[in-house]
């Protein structure tokens, strides 16, 4: 059967009329740095104990490497982190917003705090989760200086329900290097990090080198067996969000071990 012309057009435009719309599919080459995700940013829920500082050394050390953190700029707003979330110390630096919830008699209402992950609750199989193994897995615990618990919640409650929800890392100043180590083998502690707060990977420059990847010794010490001795040392630091600071000639070519020197730093919304 031959179709007339105006009786062809027509039946091609009901099978365009017909037809599912076309998808674009592209792919963006974009390096923007990214914030801490939405999904990272829900509140969770979690539970909270405390501990008080009984003596000045408990200010001192941790999981994380940060030592004194009150000379490390943390104070006490800090956190010991159960391993489910403490991640091998990746997450050290990054920082947790936490309110209470849940309980009427302990809950200080409206209220809540910005912590600093620092250290790591290291679980006790001898307790069932459920039963004094806070921080076994799977549970989500955080562990507060008496200080800070004491602004989200009456002390007496003990293991409380909180929620929990990862923010961006504000900071005064610049990312700071503190160097350490001796001959060749080269230590360097990362604090005082904003946005993400958490790093991810590290390079080290010298001015007779190119770029010399740096491994985690333990949570945010970084190392590297390299003679970079009378160089100046430049840094290339990326957070877990994948943006990435450059500082150049962080220390001067007459660099000491421990000594510290301060680089750029991450810009937050």
């Amino acid at each position: 059967m031959q179709l007339s012309l105006p009786l062809l057009l027509l039946l091609l435009l009901l099978l365009a009329a017909l037809s599912p719309p076309a998808t674009s599919h592209y792919s963006s080459s974009t390096s923007s740095p990214s914030s801490v995700s939405s999904s990272a940013s829900e509140w969770r829920p979690a539970r909270a104990t405390y501990y008080a500082a009984t003596n000045p050394r408990d200010e001192v050390g941790g999981a994380c490497g940060y030592g004194d953190l009150v000379k490390s700029g943390y104070g006490m707003a800090t956190v010991g982190l159960s391993e489910t979330l403490f991640e091998r110390g990746q997450i050290c630096g990054a920082c947790f917003e936490l309110r209470c919830v849940d309980d009427l008699r302990w809950c200080i209402p409206g209220t809540s705090i910005i912590l600093t992950a620092t250290n790591f609750c290291a679980p006790n199989y001898g307790f069932d989760p459920d039963g004094g193994g806070h921080c076994n897995p799977p549970n989500k615990h955080f562990v507060l200086p008496i200080e800070a618990f004491g602004k989200i919640a009456i002390w007496k409650a003990g293991n409380m329900p909180v929620q929990y929800r990862r923010i961006n890392c504000r900071r005064e100043g610049s990312i700071r290097f503190t160097i350490d180590g001796g001959g060749i083998f080269i230590s360097v502690l990362i604090t005082n990090v904003a946005g993400s707060g958490d790093i991810s990977a590290v390079k080290v420059k010298g001015s007779r080198t190119g770029w010399l990847p740096m491994g985690r010794n333990w949570g945010q010490n970084w190392h590297i067996n390299a003679d970079l001795k009378n160089q100046a040392l430049s840094f290339e630091v990326t957070a877990s969000d994948k943006s990435t600071v450059t500082a150049y000639n962080v220390a001067p070519r007459n660099w000491d071990y421990g000594q510290t020197f301060e680089g750029k730093q991450f810009e937050t919304p």
